[in-house]
């Protein structure tokens, strides 16, 4: 199981916009994602993803970024 507290998560800008790339640090919570992965969210609830390895699939993200590509890049963090 993953012991990484934190992470940085690479979210790409919006396909054939100008909007650049945002990174997002997530911290883990005590909850487990569908494949019983933890579940890590950023301090405002409003990024949750469940990490495995180096890819971090998406379980919730603001509306403004839509449908987001499922996986994404996901950092360790100190």
């Amino acid at each position: 199981m993953n012991t990484v507290r934190r992470y940085a998560v690479a979210l790409p800008g919006t396909p054939g916009g100008q909007a650049a790339p945002r990174t997002v640090i997530v911290h883990r919570t005590d909850s487990l994602g569908p494949a019983s992965e933890p579940v890590y969210e950023d301090a405002t609830g409003h990024f949750r993803f469940q990490i495995s390895g180096a890819v971090a699939e998406v379980l919730e993200l603001p509306a403004e970024y839509g449908t987001a590509h499922p996986c994404l890049e996901a950092v360790p963090m100190p």
